[in-house]
Protein backbone atom coordinates (compact mmCIF):
# COMPACT_ATOMS: atom_id res chain seq x y z
CA UNK A 1 0.00 0.00 0.00
CA UNK A 2 1.48 3.54 -1.48
CA UNK A 3 0.28 6.51 0.88
CA UNK A 4 0.11 9.62 -0.65
CA UNK A 5 2.66 12.36 0.96
CA UNK A 6 0.71 13.48 3.69
CA UNK A 7 2.62 16.45 6.08
CA UNK A 8 3.65 15.82 8.98
CA UNK A 9 1.88 18.62 10.86
CA UNK A 10 0.88 16.96 14.55
CA UNK A 11 3.87 17.46 17.47
CA UNK A 12 3.72 15.73 21.00
CA UNK A 13 2.12 18.34 22.38
CA UNK A 14 -0.28 18.18 19.64
CA UNK A 15 -0.99 14.76 20.02
CA UNK A 16 -1.15 14.44 23.97
CA UNK A 17 -4.32 17.31 23.82
CA UNK A 18 -5.46 15.36 20.88
CA UNK A 19 -5.81 12.77 23.36
CA UNK A 20 -6.85 14.31 26.02
CA UNK A 21 -9.87 16.24 23.68
CA UNK A 22 -10.59 12.80 22.29
CA UNK A 23 -10.75 10.67 24.64
CA UNK A 24 -11.88 12.51 27.58
CA UNK A 25 -15.67 13.24 28.13
CA UNK A 26 -17.16 15.06 30.88
CA UNK A 27 -20.72 13.07 29.85
CA UNK A 28 -18.58 10.17 31.10
CA UNK A 29 -18.18 11.53 34.54
CA UNK A 30 -21.57 12.70 34.90
CA UNK A 31 -22.56 9.41 33.96
CA UNK A 32 -20.43 7.63 36.58
CA UNK A 33 -21.47 10.46 39.47
CA UNK A 34 -25.38 8.95 38.27
CA UNK A 35 -24.58 5.63 39.83
CA UNK A 36 -23.07 6.76 42.88
CA UNK A 37 -19.73 6.51 44.81
CA UNK A 38 -19.32 3.17 43.37
CA UNK A 39 -18.26 4.38 40.03
CA UNK A 40 -15.04 5.37 41.82
CA UNK A 41 -14.22 1.77 41.94
CA UNK A 42 -15.27 0.72 38.97
CA UNK A 43 -13.31 3.72 37.14
CA UNK A 44 -10.79 1.50 38.69
CA UNK A 45 -11.40 -1.45 37.28
CA UNK A 46 -12.20 -0.28 33.82
CA UNK A 47 -8.61 1.24 34.21
CA UNK A 48 -7.03 -2.08 35.05
CA UNK A 49 -9.46 -3.66 32.43
CA UNK A 50 -9.54 -1.06 29.76
CA UNK A 51 -7.19 1.76 29.38
CA UNK A 52 -3.73 -0.30 30.98
CA UNK A 53 -4.03 -3.31 28.16
CA UNK A 54 -4.62 -0.56 25.26
CA UNK A 55 -2.02 1.85 26.49
CA UNK A 56 0.49 -0.96 25.99
CA UNK A 57 -0.79 -2.22 23.03
CA UNK A 58 -0.75 0.79 21.34
CA UNK A 59 2.81 1.44 22.43
CA UNK A 60 3.76 -1.95 20.88
CA UNK A 61 1.77 -1.73 17.46
CA UNK A 62 2.07 1.83 16.95
CA UNK A 63 6.34 1.20 16.94
CA UNK A 64 5.86 -1.80 14.94
CA UNK A 65 3.93 -0.22 12.23
CA UNK A 66 3.75 3.47 12.65
CA UNK A 67 2.53 4.53 9.17
CA UNK A 68 -1.17 6.09 8.39
CA UNK A 69 -3.88 3.96 9.36
CA UNK A 70 -3.31 2.43 12.70
CA UNK A 71 -6.09 -0.43 14.01
CA UNK A 72 -6.70 -0.59 10.23
CA UNK A 73 -3.35 -1.09 9.46
CA UNK A 74 -2.39 -3.30 12.12
CA UNK A 75 -5.07 -5.99 11.64
CA UNK A 76 -3.64 -6.06 8.50
CA UNK A 77 -0.28 -7.19 9.31
CA UNK A 78 -1.50 -9.37 12.17
CA UNK A 79 -5.14 -11.18 9.92
CA UNK A 80 -5.14 -10.03 6.56
CA UNK A 81 -7.30 -7.91 4.36
CA UNK A 82 -10.91 -8.95 4.80
CA UNK A 83 -10.38 -8.64 9.02
CA UNK A 84 -8.66 -5.10 8.68
CA UNK A 85 -11.11 -3.75 6.41
CA UNK A 86 -14.28 -4.74 8.44
CA UNK A 87 -12.09 -3.63 11.61
CA UNK A 88 -11.66 -0.54 10.12
CA UNK A 89 -15.21 -0.57 8.87
CA UNK A 90 -16.95 -0.59 12.24
CA UNK A 91 -14.78 1.62 14.15
CA UNK A 92 -15.54 3.82 11.54
CA UNK A 93 -18.94 3.20 11.68
CA UNK A 94 -19.12 3.84 15.44
CA UNK A 95 -17.64 6.72 14.77
CA UNK A 96 -21.04 7.79 12.74
CA UNK A 97 -23.14 7.35 15.53
CA UNK A 98 -20.56 8.61 18.57
CA UNK A 99 -20.34 11.91 17.15
CA UNK A 100 -24.32 12.49 17.25
CA UNK A 101 -24.23 11.86 21.22
CA UNK A 102 -21.27 14.34 21.81
CA UNK A 103 -23.18 16.82 19.59
CA UNK A 104 -26.27 16.14 21.86
CA UNK A 105 -23.97 16.40 24.63
CA UNK A 106 -22.84 19.93 23.65
CA UNK A 107 -26.03 20.75 22.95
CA UNK A 108 -27.43 19.79 26.07
CA UNK A 109 -24.92 21.51 28.40
CA UNK A 110 -24.77 24.94 26.37
CA UNK A 111 -28.01 25.82 27.25
CA UNK A 112 -26.79 26.59 31.05
CA UNK A 113 -25.02 29.45 29.42
CA UNK A 114 -28.10 31.13 28.79
CA UNK A 115 -29.94 30.09 32.53
CA UNK A 116 -33.24 29.07 33.17
CA UNK A 117 -35.26 30.48 29.79
CA UNK A 118 -32.57 28.78 27.39
CA UNK A 119 -32.89 25.09 29.81
CA UNK A 120 -36.19 25.37 28.89
CA UNK A 121 -35.10 23.64 25.92
CA UNK A 122 -33.72 20.22 27.15
CA UNK A 123 -36.31 18.22 25.86
CA UNK A 124 -36.62 20.16 22.46
CA UNK A 125 -35.82 17.90 19.82
CA UNK A 126 -35.51 20.41 17.00
CA UNK A 127 -33.01 22.74 18.88
CA UNK A 128 -30.91 18.96 19.92
CA UNK A 129 -30.70 18.53 15.76
CA UNK A 130 -30.11 22.09 14.53
CA UNK A 131 -27.28 22.57 17.24
CA UNK A 132 -25.32 19.14 16.19
CA UNK A 133 -25.73 19.78 12.52
CA UNK A 134 -23.86 22.90 12.62
CA UNK A 135 -21.56 21.92 15.15
CA UNK A 136 -20.40 19.00 12.86
CA UNK A 137 -20.48 21.20 9.73
CA UNK A 138 -17.80 23.70 11.64
CA UNK A 139 -15.69 20.55 12.63
CA UNK A 140 -15.32 18.93 9.17
CA UNK A 141 -14.62 22.44 7.35
CA UNK A 142 -11.99 22.94 9.72
CA UNK A 143 -10.66 19.32 9.23
CA UNK A 144 -11.35 19.36 5.35
CA UNK A 145 -9.01 22.38 4.64
CA UNK A 146 -6.55 20.75 6.97
CA UNK A 147 -5.03 18.86 10.08
CA UNK A 148 -3.02 21.78 10.53
CA UNK A 149 -6.05 24.48 11.19
CA UNK A 150 -8.13 21.25 12.68
CA UNK A 151 -5.63 20.65 15.09
CA UNK A 152 -6.58 23.69 16.71
CA UNK A 153 -9.86 22.93 17.44
CA UNK A 154 -8.76 20.30 19.27
CA UNK A 155 -6.11 21.59 21.13
CA UNK A 156 -8.43 24.72 22.15
CA UNK A 157 -11.18 22.11 22.74
CA UNK A 158 -8.67 20.14 25.50
CA UNK A 159 -7.78 22.87 27.25
CA UNK A 160 -11.76 23.71 27.23
CA UNK A 161 -12.32 20.45 28.72
CA UNK A 162 -9.82 19.61 31.43
CA UNK A 163 -10.73 23.54 32.75
CA UNK A 164 -14.21 23.34 33.67
CA UNK A 165 -13.59 19.87 35.24
CA UNK A 166 -10.51 21.59 37.58
CA UNK A 167 -12.70 24.35 38.27
CA UNK A 168 -15.02 22.24 39.49
CA UNK A 169 -12.81 20.08 41.75
CA UNK A 170 -11.32 23.09 43.05
CA UNK A 171 -15.12 24.42 44.25
CA UNK A 172 -16.07 21.37 45.26
CA UNK A 173 -12.55 21.15 47.80
CA UNK A 174 -14.06 24.28 49.06
CA UNK A 175 -18.23 23.29 49.62
CA UNK A 176 -17.08 20.02 51.20
CA UNK A 177 -14.91 21.73 53.83
CA UNK A 178 -17.58 24.59 54.07
CA UNK A 179 -20.86 22.62 54.12
CA UNK A 180 -20.19 18.73 53.81
CA UNK A 181 -20.80 16.28 51.17
CA UNK A 182 -23.78 15.80 48.87
CA UNK A 183 -23.32 12.19 48.90
CA UNK A 184 -22.35 9.56 51.31
CA UNK A 185 -18.85 7.83 50.85
CA UNK A 186 -19.32 5.02 53.39
CA UNK A 187 -18.03 1.22 52.37
CA UNK A 188 -21.39 0.23 51.48
CA UNK A 189 -22.08 3.68 48.87
CA UNK A 190 -18.75 2.18 47.76
CA UNK A 191 -19.61 -0.92 46.81
CA UNK A 192 -20.41 -1.58 43.17
CA UNK A 193 -24.19 -3.48 42.99
CA UNK A 194 -24.55 -6.45 41.16
CA UNK A 195 -27.89 -5.91 39.72
CA UNK A 196 -28.60 -5.99 36.04
CA UNK A 197 -29.92 -2.56 35.73
CA UNK A 198 -26.60 -0.98 37.77
CA UNK A 199 -24.18 -2.87 36.19
CA UNK A 200 -25.57 -1.85 32.23
CA UNK A 201 -23.63 1.12 32.34
CA UNK A 202 -20.31 -0.38 33.39
CA UNK A 203 -19.64 -0.79 29.53
CA UNK A 204 -19.78 3.00 29.20
CA UNK A 205 -17.08 3.68 31.80
CA UNK A 206 -14.85 1.01 29.85
CA UNK A 207 -15.95 3.00 27.00
CA UNK A 208 -14.78 6.44 28.55
CA UNK A 209 -11.23 4.82 28.26
CA UNK A 210 -11.38 4.27 24.82
CA UNK A 211 -9.32 5.93 22.53
CA UNK A 212 -5.59 6.01 22.40
CA UNK A 213 -5.29 4.45 19.19
CA UNK A 214 -6.79 7.09 17.63
CA UNK A 215 -3.48 9.21 17.00
CA UNK A 216 -2.22 6.40 15.18
CA UNK A 217 -4.64 6.43 12.64
CA UNK A 218 -3.25 9.84 11.53
CA UNK A 219 0.85 8.26 11.80
CA UNK A 220 1.91 9.67 8.31
CA UNK A 221 0.85 12.99 10.15
CA UNK A 222 2.40 12.93 13.45
CA UNK A 223 5.92 14.38 13.39
CA UNK A 224 8.50 11.51 14.39
CA UNK A 225 5.56 8.78 15.30
CA UNK A 226 7.45 6.14 16.71
CA UNK A 227 9.13 8.42 19.63
CA UNK A 228 5.94 10.92 19.80
CA UNK A 229 3.07 8.43 20.50
CA UNK A 230 4.32 6.38 23.47
CA UNK A 231 5.79 9.70 25.24
CA UNK A 232 1.94 11.28 24.18
CA UNK A 233 0.21 7.85 25.55
CA UNK A 234 1.92 8.35 29.22
CA UNK A 235 1.62 12.12 29.58
CA UNK A 236 -1.92 11.81 28.45
CA UNK A 237 -2.87 9.11 30.55
CA UNK A 238 -2.19 10.32 33.97
CA UNK A 239 -4.07 13.49 32.96
CA UNK A 240 -7.15 11.28 31.55
CA UNK A 241 -7.31 9.30 34.24
CA UNK A 242 -6.98 12.15 36.82
CA UNK A 243 -10.04 14.03 35.43
CA UNK A 244 -12.12 11.08 35.35
CA UNK A 245 -11.76 9.82 38.80
CA UNK A 246 -11.53 13.53 40.39
CA UNK A 247 -14.34 14.92 38.21
CA UNK A 248 -16.52 12.11 39.67
CA UNK A 249 -15.56 12.62 43.23
CA UNK A 250 -16.45 16.35 42.36
CA UNK A 251 -19.30 15.83 41.17
CA UNK A 252 -20.47 13.50 43.93
CA UNK A 253 -19.91 16.07 46.46
CA UNK A 254 -21.82 18.49 44.35
CA UNK A 255 -25.31 16.48 44.12
CA UNK A 256 -26.38 13.35 45.07
CA UNK A 257 -26.52 10.85 42.72
CA UNK A 258 -29.85 10.45 42.13
CA UNK A 259 -30.28 14.31 40.46
CA UNK A 260 -27.31 13.89 38.22
CA UNK A 261 -27.78 12.82 34.70
CA UNK A 262 -25.38 11.70 31.79
CA UNK A 263 -26.83 14.36 29.30
CA UNK A 264 -26.28 17.44 31.69
CA UNK A 265 -24.66 16.24 34.77
CA UNK A 266 -21.60 17.90 35.22
CA UNK A 267 -22.90 21.44 34.38
CA UNK A 268 -25.39 20.49 37.22
CA UNK A 269 -22.54 20.05 39.33
CA UNK A 270 -20.50 23.03 38.50
CA UNK A 271 -23.60 25.22 38.47
CA UNK A 272 -25.22 23.47 42.31
CA UNK A 273 -21.45 23.82 43.39
CA UNK A 274 -21.22 27.59 42.32
CA UNK A 275 -24.36 28.57 44.14
CA UNK A 276 -23.19 26.64 47.00
CA UNK A 277 -19.95 28.79 47.12
CA UNK A 278 -21.39 32.61 45.83
CA UNK A 279 -19.71 32.11 42.54
CA UNK A 280 -22.67 31.61 40.26
CA UNK A 281 -21.08 33.61 37.29
CA UNK A 282 -19.15 31.08 36.63
CA UNK A 283 -21.63 28.98 34.94
CA UNK A 284 -22.16 30.04 31.81
CA UNK A 285 -18.01 30.59 31.39
CA UNK A 286 -17.87 26.67 32.50
CA UNK A 287 -20.99 25.62 30.24
CA UNK A 288 -18.96 28.02 27.09
CA UNK A 289 -15.97 25.60 28.05
CA UNK A 290 -17.92 22.14 28.21
CA UNK A 291 -19.30 22.58 24.72
CA UNK A 292 -16.81 24.10 23.38
CA UNK A 293 -14.47 21.33 24.07
CA UNK A 294 -17.33 18.48 22.70
CA UNK A 295 -17.10 20.38 19.61
CA UNK A 296 -13.13 19.74 19.86
CA UNK A 297 -13.63 16.02 20.61
CA UNK A 298 -15.81 15.65 17.27
CA UNK A 299 -13.26 17.16 14.97
CA UNK A 300 -10.63 15.16 16.36
CA UNK A 301 -12.97 11.87 15.89
CA UNK A 302 -13.70 13.50 12.57
CA UNK A 303 -9.84 13.97 11.73
CA UNK A 304 -8.84 10.09 13.10
CA UNK A 305 -11.77 8.22 11.49
CA UNK A 306 -11.41 9.84 7.97
CA UNK A 307 -8.67 8.67 7.65
CA UNK A 308 -9.57 4.98 7.75
CA UNK A 309 -12.01 5.61 4.86
CA UNK A 310 -8.63 7.33 2.78
CA UNK A 311 -6.50 4.10 3.82
CA UNK A 312 -8.94 1.67 2.40
CA UNK A 313 -9.24 3.55 -0.95
CA UNK A 314 -5.85 3.42 -1.41
CA UNK A 315 -6.14 -0.17 -1.03
CA UNK A 316 -8.85 -0.44 -3.52
CA UNK A 317 -11.36 -1.72 -1.14
CA UNK A 318 -13.87 1.33 -1.36
CA UNK A 319 -13.84 3.45 -4.46
CA UNK A 320 -10.48 5.53 -5.63
CA UNK A 321 -12.24 8.39 -4.41
CA UNK A 322 -11.62 8.23 -1.19
CA UNK A 323 -8.08 7.74 -1.52
CA UNK A 324 -7.58 10.79 -3.07
CA UNK A 325 -5.88 14.13 -0.84
CA UNK A 326 -7.38 17.30 -2.21
CA UNK A 327 -5.48 19.30 -4.33
CA UNK A 328 -5.34 22.10 -2.73
CA UNK A 329 -5.42 20.85 0.97
CA UNK A 330 -3.63 18.26 1.03
CA UNK A 331 -6.49 16.56 2.71
CA UNK A 332 -8.78 13.44 2.34
CA UNK A 333 -11.61 15.65 1.44
CA UNK A 334 -14.11 12.88 -0.07
CA UNK A 335 -13.96 10.62 2.97
CA UNK A 336 -14.48 13.78 5.45
CA UNK A 337 -17.58 15.02 3.78
CA UNK A 338 -18.92 11.62 3.11
CA UNK A 339 -18.54 10.58 6.87
CA UNK A 340 -19.55 13.99 7.98
CA UNK A 341 -23.28 13.17 5.69
CA UNK A 342 -23.35 10.13 7.37
CA UNK A 343 -23.30 11.19 10.67
CA UNK A 344 -26.01 13.58 10.38
CA UNK A 345 -28.33 11.41 9.21
CA UNK A 346 -27.47 9.46 12.18
CA UNK A 347 -28.17 12.77 14.32
CA UNK A 348 -31.85 12.82 12.61
CA UNK A 349 -32.30 9.09 12.79
CA UNK A 350 -31.39 8.78 16.45
CA UNK A 351 -34.18 11.21 17.55
CA UNK A 352 -36.89 9.37 16.44
CA UNK A 353 -39.78 7.39 17.97
CA UNK A 354 -38.08 8.11 21.68
CA UNK A 355 -37.18 11.55 24.08
CA UNK A 356 -34.16 13.56 23.90
CA UNK A 357 -32.66 11.82 26.41
CA UNK A 358 -33.58 8.35 25.10
CA UNK A 359 -32.00 9.67 22.14
CA UNK A 360 -28.66 9.88 23.87
CA UNK A 361 -28.57 6.48 25.20
CA UNK A 362 -29.54 4.88 22.06
CA UNK A 363 -26.33 6.72 20.32
CA UNK A 364 -23.81 6.15 23.09
CA UNK A 365 -24.97 1.97 23.63
CA UNK A 366 -24.97 1.88 19.24
CA UNK A 367 -21.22 4.06 19.08
CA UNK A 368 -20.14 1.31 22.14
CA UNK A 369 -20.63 -1.89 19.94
CA UNK A 370 -19.43 -0.90 16.30
CA UNK A 371 -16.59 0.46 18.54
CA UNK A 372 -15.70 -1.91 20.94
CA UNK A 373 -15.52 -5.06 18.28
CA UNK A 374 -12.78 -3.54 16.37
CA UNK A 375 -10.69 -3.38 19.50
CA UNK A 376 -11.29 -6.70 20.24
CA UNK A 377 -9.06 -7.14 16.65
CA UNK A 378 -6.77 -4.91 18.40
CA UNK A 379 -6.04 -7.18 21.32
CA UNK A 380 -6.08 -9.96 19.25
CA UNK A 381 -4.01 -8.40 16.88
CA UNK A 382 -1.52 -7.52 19.56
CA UNK A 383 -1.34 -10.96 20.97
CA UNK A 384 -0.81 -12.36 17.50
CA UNK A 385 2.50 -9.91 17.15
CA UNK A 386 4.02 -11.85 20.30
CA UNK A 387 5.39 -14.12 18.07
CA UNK A 388 6.69 -12.24 15.35
CA UNK A 389 10.09 -10.83 15.28
CA UNK A 390 10.64 -7.09 16.49
CA UNK A 391 13.53 -5.32 15.69
CA UNK A 392 15.15 -2.61 18.09
CA UNK A 393 12.64 0.22 17.35
CA UNK A 394 9.63 -2.00 18.62
CA UNK A 395 8.76 -0.66 22.45
CA UNK A 396 7.87 -4.44 23.68
CA UNK A 397 5.60 -4.64 26.67
CA UNK A 398 7.78 -5.21 30.09
CA UNK A 399 7.77 -8.68 31.12
CA UNK A 400 8.11 -9.76 27.20
CA UNK A 401 5.29 -12.15 25.67
CA UNK A 402 3.55 -13.67 28.70
CA UNK A 403 2.91 -10.01 30.06
CA UNK A 404 1.29 -9.03 26.86
CA UNK A 405 -0.64 -11.96 26.31
CA UNK A 406 -2.29 -11.42 29.58
CA UNK A 407 -2.64 -8.09 29.08
CA UNK A 408 -4.10 -8.57 25.68
CA UNK A 409 -6.57 -11.36 26.78
CA UNK A 410 -7.53 -8.48 29.75
CA UNK A 411 -8.66 -6.20 27.13
CA UNK A 412 -10.22 -8.84 24.72
CA UNK A 413 -12.53 -9.78 27.73
CA UNK A 414 -13.23 -6.32 29.18
CA UNK A 415 -14.75 -5.47 25.25
CA UNK A 416 -16.74 -8.73 24.90
CA UNK A 417 -18.47 -8.37 28.04
CA UNK A 418 -19.07 -4.85 27.47
CA UNK A 419 -20.64 -5.45 23.77
CA UNK A 420 -23.44 -7.57 26.18
CA UNK A 421 -23.60 -4.87 28.34
CA UNK A 422 -24.31 -2.12 25.78
CA UNK A 423 -26.88 -4.59 24.46
CA UNK A 424 -29.59 -3.49 27.25
CA UNK A 425 -31.65 -0.50 26.55
CA UNK A 426 -31.49 2.99 28.49
CA UNK A 427 -33.10 2.90 31.80
CA UNK A 428 -35.49 5.87 31.44
CA UNK A 429 -36.14 5.08 27.44
CA UNK A 430 -40.31 4.96 27.00
CA UNK A 431 -40.09 1.66 24.77
CA UNK A 432 -37.52 -0.47 25.82
CA UNK A 433 -37.77 -3.35 22.91
CA UNK A 434 -37.94 -0.73 20.24
CA UNK A 435 -34.40 0.91 21.87
CA UNK A 436 -33.32 -3.06 22.14
CA UNK A 437 -34.24 -3.60 18.16
CA UNK A 438 -32.17 -0.07 17.15
CA UNK A 439 -28.95 -0.97 18.96
CA UNK A 440 -28.82 -4.57 18.01
CA UNK A 441 -30.10 -4.13 14.73
CA UNK A 442 -28.01 -1.32 13.76
CA UNK A 443 -25.25 -2.83 14.49
CA UNK A 444 -25.57 -5.83 12.88
CA UNK A 445 -26.87 -3.39 9.74
CA UNK A 446 -23.46 -1.93 10.04
CA UNK A 447 -21.13 -5.50 10.21
CA UNK A 448 -23.36 -6.27 7.21
CA UNK A 449 -22.78 -3.86 4.93
CA UNK A 450 -18.91 -3.79 6.05
CA UNK A 451 -18.96 -7.20 4.61
CA UNK A 452 -20.52 -6.28 1.61
CA UNK A 453 -17.91 -3.61 1.08
CA UNK A 454 -15.30 -5.64 0.93
CA UNK A 455 -16.53 -7.91 -1.62
CA UNK A 456 -18.03 -4.96 -3.76
CA UNK A 457 -14.31 -3.60 -3.68
CA UNK A 458 -12.64 -6.57 -4.31
CA UNK A 459 -14.59 -7.41 -7.14
CA UNK A 460 -14.11 -3.60 -8.55
CA UNK A 461 -10.51 -4.29 -7.58
CA UNK A 462 -10.44 -7.46 -10.02
CA UNK A 463 -9.53 -9.49 -6.91
CA UNK A 464 -10.85 -12.85 -5.45
CA UNK A 465 -11.85 -11.35 -2.20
Amino acid sequence: MTIPELRRVLSLRDVVLFYVVAIVGPRWIASAAAAGPSSLVIWALACIGMFIPSAFAVLELSSRYPEEGGLYLWTKMSFGEFPSFVTGWLYWASNLVYLPGLLYFAAGNSLYMGGASWLAHSSDPVYFIAFSLIGLAVAAWLNVIGLDIGKHLNNIGAWATWVPVALLVVMGGVAWWQFGAASSFDPKSMMPSWHLKDIAFWSTLAFAFGGLETASLMGGEIKEPRSTIPRAVLISGVIITAIYVLGTLATLVALPAEEATGLQGIMQAIDRTAARIGLGGVTPAAAFMISLGSLGGVGAWLAACGRLPFVAGIDKALPAAFGRLHPKWGTPAFALITQTVIAALFVVMGQAGTTVRGAYGILVNMAIITFFIPYAMMYLSYIRVQWLPAGPEVRRTPGGRPVAVVLGAMGFTTVVISIVLACLPPAEDPAPLLAVVKIVGSSLVMIAAGVALYFVGRRRAGGTG
